[in-house]
């Protein structure tokens, strides 16, 4: 985990969770262009822009096919690409099923789990955070399914319009079930990214934890200048965080500060 430098002025960002093609193309397109907007911004002055996952309701690549749409923001990608800004993304739970087209067309890599990295001398973990912690055993069991190969490659051999229709079906049934639960913050004690931190804690020095998938921005401090960091979402709250070779904010591109939960 070499340390890296960023060059004064600039910053890194972090974001996740758009969910582009939820919960119908026109609410998607309304945030796609936000979600560009916001990027468009911070072209000038980003060191660094860290995707944490779920960038996609749905995405799967076919060898041959990828989803359609999305085009304001894959062009966006490609532009920043292009003019030799760095660009992460972690897979989500939404979007697990990629194969190359990020590395090959955006030169973006992709990550399948969390890493550590060094930046300005700050130890920073990055995962987009679904399947850590404790419980939550249904889910962890049928992760590891969905990522063995064989059953990408059954899904691989349904026709689009079927494999396609039937993810949709089951993330807006998946989003149905979970609803307002994730607006809610469960606590210390019950929010098990904030007990994953704290067993990685046991282990290693980490100052930042940076995650999505919860949906509900969090800043909370761990103690020993440790903070975990929950990114939460482009469709209520269009949150980010921004670091700036010092420290790390978590921020509203809407003004929805407010509503961040904090300790």
């Amino acid at each position: 985990m070499s340390n890296v430098q960023i060059a004064p002025g600039k910053k890194i960002y972090f974001l996740s969770d758009f969910h582009l093609g939820a919960p119908n193309h026109a609410a998607s397109l309304e945030r796609e262009k936000i979600i560009v907007s916001f990027l468009d911004e911070i072209k000038s002055d980003a060191a660094e822009i860290f995707l944490v996952g779920d960038m996609f309701d749905f995405w799967y690549e076919y060898r041959q096919v990828v989803p359609k749409g999305f085009v304001r923001l894959l062009g966006k990608l490609a532009e920043l690409s292009d003019a030799g800004i760095p660009l992460h993304f972690f897979v989500g739970n939404h979007d697990m099923w990629m194969r190359d087209y990020f590395q090959k067309e955006l030169n973006i890599p992709v990550y399948f789990e969390p890493i550590e990295l060094e930046r300005n001398g700050k130890k920073v973990l990055i995962g987009h955070g679904d399947g850590l912690g404790p419980g939550d055993h249904g889910y962890k069991r049928l992760k590891k399914i969905f990522r063995n190969p064989v059953c990408k490659w059954l899904f691989g051999a349904l026709p689009p319009v079927v494999g396609m229709g039937l993810a949709n079906y089951l993330s807006r049934r998946s989003r149905a079930q979970t609803g307002s639960a994730e607006e809610v913050f469960l606590g210390e004690d019950r929010e098990w990214l904030i007990i994953y931190c704290k067993e990685v804690l046991e282990k290693k020095k980490i100052d930042f934890f940076i995650f999505g998938h919860r949906h509900l921005p969090i800043d909370f401090r761990l103690g020993n200048n440790s903070r975990y960091i929950n990114l939460g979402d482009w469709i209520r709250y269009y949150t980010y965080a921004v670091f700036d070779g010092e420290d790390i904010k978590l921020l509203s591109y809407k003004g929805n500060e407010e509503k961040i939960i904090r300790n």
